[in-house]
């Protein structure tokens, strides 16, 4: 069974809008603010629906399905670290961000390691930031095509994942941030309407409501208290600080046109992320466990969970038991997540190398699209080979989010609340944090407490930031 030919056309006019959209966008960028922070007047209500679409996105719509799939309602927690992060940058990060000299000249995050340290730690930074931003760009082309291989039988992950990356590259190439941040909001409105009118109450019915759910879930699956004080401490060392090093997320608080509206934006995007984004996701995710157990997926070579991969769970149950016509809506609700954190991260990643790494200055707009639109096409690319190694989204986000945080937070608190601190214990502590962390990962070491890797790479940053800056700072003296 394949998908029906309406759902398939509703899909391919969403798209074709999509693109017209920033197509339309690309015409009116008249100069580099409009291309990167969206001509620094953006309202707070775009810039926090926008900052939630990118922070949740396909990526974490379809981890968190897979959460509710394997571990029930508790794995809602996981977007709780986001409200945390979100309301704790908006009470330190951005009255400090805002203060900067020549902040309304700031384009990207690592500029800030200019101001902060020096040119060689903004380098750096920028590396690891557009390192990080592809890997996650990875992740979210890796929702996608799990999503539309799901819904579309006769259509491989492989074929799929080159589908999405190229509508992701060409709408991205296309659009600059202001496009971005409106066609977010769009968005991530329709996802919302979908998953409140159309994919919980269907999905609930189909399912056989609270008698079907209790049924076949553990009791367990019905409690916030699941999971262990591991989870817990992983989530949230691994998302909290995000909101401290995140290029996409910087680039909005230049957009805001003032530090009020950023901080506004902020509060309003964590209350989106939980409890309203967390309990949609993982609520879906257990209603399609229970539709695996009830043979729904039989016809997709599924007769019950066991063995299923959990993050397609979601995906299969949409389609399974959506009428014709609404899971074409359906689907168009959850591509437009992928793409909302796709092209925000595509658009970071260019954006570090273009101005951080390359160093491009001047008013030469075409000279600098060009560039943009360059090394947004290597990009995805590259990270469209990265998606074509990796199996699980949640486990790729999280890698490329532990990489940042592991080798960026630190060096970002110091410059926050130091009095000059020392630029080299700044570079190495970002060095050791960040390979200490990749290198934990790639070896697959045991670690204690059945803590993440990036723990151990945040405490060896922070230890060489410390040693380093007293140490550096006494010998200057």
């Amino acid at each position: 069974m394949d998908i029906h030919w309406i759902d398939l056309t509703v899909f391919i006019v969403y798209i074709l809008l999509m693109l017209g959209v920033g197509a339309y966008f690309l015409r009116s960028n008249k100069s580099t603010d409009d291309y990167y922070v969206g001509g620094r007047t953006m309202s707070s209500w775009h810039v926090g629906l926008s900052v939630v679409a990118t922070d949740v996105g396909g990526g974490f719509s379809i981890g968190l399905g897979g959460l509710g799939f394997t571990m029930g309602i508790s794995g809602s927690w996981m977007l709780f670290t986001g409200l945390l992060g979100a309301w704790l940058a908006a009470v330190i990060l951005i009255p400090r961000i805002t203060e900067i000299p020549g902040f309304k000249r700031l384009y990207t995050f690592p500029e800030i390691f200019k101001v902060f340290y020096d040119k060689k730690t903004a380098l750096l930074a920028g590396i690891i930031s557009a390192i990080g931003y592809a890997g996650f760009t990875s992740s979210q082309l890796l929702a996608g095509a799990k999503l539309a291989s799901s819904t579309f039988v006769s259509l491989s992950l492989q074929n799929a994942l080159f589908i999405m990356g190229t509508i992701a590259v060409v709408y991205t190439v296309m659009g600059g941030l202001k496009a971005v941040i409106y066609t977010d909001t769009i968005q991530w409105g329709l996802l919302l309407s979908g998953l409140i009118f159309i994919g919980i109450p269907l999905c609930y019915h189909a399912i056989g409501g609270y008698a079907g759910l209790t049924a076949s879930v553990p009791d367990n699956f019905l409690s916030f208290s699941n999971l262990t004080w591991q989870d817990l401490v992983n989530w949230g060392i691994t998302i909290i600080p995000i909101w401290f090093v995140g290029m996409t997320l910087y680039q909005r608080i230049y957009a805001c046109k003032s530090k009020r509206d950023a901080q506004k934006a902020w509060y309003i995007a964590g209350i989106f992320e939980w409890p309203i984004m967390a309990l949609l996701g993982v609520l879906l995710g257990m209603f399609a466990r229970v539709g695996a157990d009830q043979g729904m997926f039989e016809y997709a070579g599924f007769a019950t969970a066991e063995g299923m991969d959990a993050e397609v769970g979601l995906p299969l149950l949409l389609r399974t038991v959506l009428p014709v016509g609404l899971t074409g809506l359906m689907m168009s609700a959850y591509f437009s997540a992928v793409l909302s954190t796709a092209d925000s991260c595509l658009m970071a990643s260019s954006g570090n190398l273009v101005t951080d790494i390359i160093g491009f200055e001047g008013t030469n707009t075409k000279k600098f699209l060009k560039l943009s639109q360059l090394f947004t096409l290597i990009i995805g690319v590259l990270a469209l080979l990265l998606a074509s190694f990796m199996q699980s989204v949640l486990e790729l986000m999280l890698y490329s989010y532990a990489f940042m945080v592991s080798g960026l937070f630190i060096p970002v608190l110091g410059g926050l609340f130091l009095k000059n601190p020392n630029p080299n214990a700044a570079f190495f502590s970002m060095l050791v944090g960040g390979v200490t962390t990749i290198c934990l990962i790639i070896l697959d070491i045991s670690l204690p407490l059945g803590l993440d890797a990036n723990i151990y790479g945040i405490a060896m940053s922070l230890i060489t930031f410390l040693s380093l800056n007293r140490i550096l700072t006494t010998h200057t003296a």
